[in-house]
C-alpha cells in the first residue's frame, strides 16, 4: 500500500500540466511601480502583489546589499522596482533607518527601539491555532495527568473553580487544560495522531497533598470536564518565516480544524506530512485528482456501478491528471502532521486532495 502510494504521488510530476523544471520569475503587469508599506501589510500580500509565485520573494532582493533579510520589511518602507546592469527587474527599497530605529517616549525623550517588521501572514486569523490547538500521539496524550473533581461534587468546571489533579510531577508555573477532539486518519486509514483542543489555563495551588493537586483554572475557553488533560503550559511566540516552495515533499489534506467538509481561502487545513519533512513557511500547491477511468466499449469510472472487467473484455485502468486548484502555506508543524493556511483556491477544497510542489 506504502510502495502504491509513493508510486502514484511520485507520478505527479509527469501528471501536471505546465510544470517547468526551474522556477521563473513573472512579474505581474499590475505590479505597482512604487509601493509604500502599511502597517495591516503581510509579507504574503505584498509577495502576492508583485509575484505570480510569492514564494521567489527573495529573488527580487538578490542584487539589493541593504537588505539583509528580504523577508523583514517594516512600515514606512518604499519598495520600487528598477532593472539592475543585467537588464533583469529587481526591488529596490527606500528606508528611513531612524524612523526605523528612533521612537519618542511618553515623557517626549527619543530612545532606541526596533520597529516591528510586518508579518508573514495574516496571524488574526490563524494566532489561536499558534498558541492553543495541537496534535499529539496517543501515547502521549494517555500518558498525561487528568481532572478527577472539585470539593463540590460538579462535573463541569470554569473559570476561578479549585479542581483536583492526579499529581503533577515537581509542579510549577502555568499550565494548559486540553481535550481531545478527535482522531486523525492519514488516507490509508492509519491513525497518525489526536487532534487536542485548548480549553483553559491552570496554576497550581499549594496543597500537602502527595498524590494530587489543587489547580485554579484561569482563562477558560470551554467547559472542563472530567478526564481532561494537563500538560505544562508554553506560551509559543511566532518568530519570523522564511517562505520557501515544496520541492520533494507530497502528501495529502486529511482535515482541517473546524470539521468542514467544504474549505476555501483562509481555512486551515491539515497535512498527512510532518516537521521532519516540511518548515514553517513551506508553500504548497493543491491538486485535485479525478477517479480512475476503466476504458473498455462504454468507459466507467473506477467504483462506478457496473463498473465490471470482464474476461472478454478487460479494459484498461485509466489515471486522471493532477489539476491544480490552490495553494497552502505551512505554519506549524507536529510529529506527523502540519497546519497549513488555504492562501489561494480555484474550487472548493476537500481532504484527499494531494499536496505538492506548488
Amino acid at each position: 500500500m506504502m510502495i502504491k502510494r509513493l508510486v502514484k504521488l511520485l507520478a505527479i510530476a509527469f501528471l501536471l500540466p505546465l510544470v517547468s523544471f526551474a522556477d521563473v520569475l513573472n512579474i505581474k503587469d499590475s505590479a505597482p511601480q512604487v509601493y509604500v508599506v502599511k502597517k495591516g501589510d503581510t509579507l504574503w500580500d505584498i509577495s502576492n502583489m508583485y509575484l505570480s509565485k510569492p514564494w521567489l520573494w527573495p529573488e527580487l532582493w538578490r542584487t539589493n546589499v541593504h537588505i539583509s533579510n528580504p523577508h523583514l520589511i517594516y512600515p514606512g518602507d518604499e519598495l520600487r522596482l528598477t532593472k539592475n546592469n543585467q537588464g533583469d527587474i529587481v526591488l529596490d527599497l527606500v528606508r528611513d533607518e531612524a524612523k526605523v530605529r528612533m521612537k519618542l517616549s511618553p515623557e517626549g525623550q527619543k530612545k532606541i527601539k526596533q520597529a516591528q517588521a510586518i508579518p508573514a501572514l495574516p496571524w488574526s486569523v490563524i494566532s489561536p491555532y499558534i498558541t492553543n490547538e495541537m496534535i499529539m500521539s496517543a501515547d502521549s496524550y494517555e500518558k498525561n495527568p487528568y481532572v478527577l473533581g472539585n470539593h463540590e461534587g460538579a462535573v463541569r468546571y470554569e473559570t476561578d473553580n479549585l479542581v483536583l489533579g492526579k499529581s503533577i510531577d515537581k509542579p510549577k508555573g502555568d499550565y494548559q487544560i486540553i481535550r481531545a477532539q478527535n482522531e486523525l486518519y492519514d488516507m490509508q486509514g492509519k491513525l497518525i495522531g489526536l487532534q487536542v483542543r485548548h480549553l483553559a489555563k491552570a496554576q497550581p495551588i499549594k496543597s500537602e497533598l502527595k498524590k494530587e493537586n489543587l489547580l485554579k483554572i484561569n482563562q477558560a475557553v470551554l467547559e472542563i470536564k472530567r478526564g481532561d488533560r494537563i500538560i505544562p503550559y508554553k506560551n509559543l511566540n511566532i518568530g519570523d518565516i522564511t517562505l520557501q516552495a515544496a520541492e520533494q515533499q507530497n502528501g495529502y489534506i486529511i482535515g482541517d480544524l473546524e470539521q468542514h467538509n467544504l474549505l476555501g481561502k483562509y481555512n486551515v487545513v491539515i497535512l498527512d506530512i510532518g516537521s521532519d519533512h516540511l518548515d514553517a513557511g513551506t508553500v504548497m500547491g493543491i491538486y485535485s485528482q479525478g477517479p480512475n477511468i476503466i476504458d473498455g466499449y462504454t468507459p466507467k469510472y473506477a467504483g462506478e456501478s457496473n463498473a465490471i472487467r470482464s474476461a472478454f473484455n478487460r479494459g484498461d485502468e485509466i489515471e486522471q491528471p493532477a489539476i491544480k486548484v490552490g495553494e497552502v502555506l505551512v505554519f506549524k508543524t507536529f510529529e506527523n502532521a502540519s497546519y497549513a493556511l488555504i492562501t489561494e483556491s480555484a474550487k472548493v477544497i476537500k481532504r484527499g486532495m494531494i499536496v505538492a510542489k506548488p
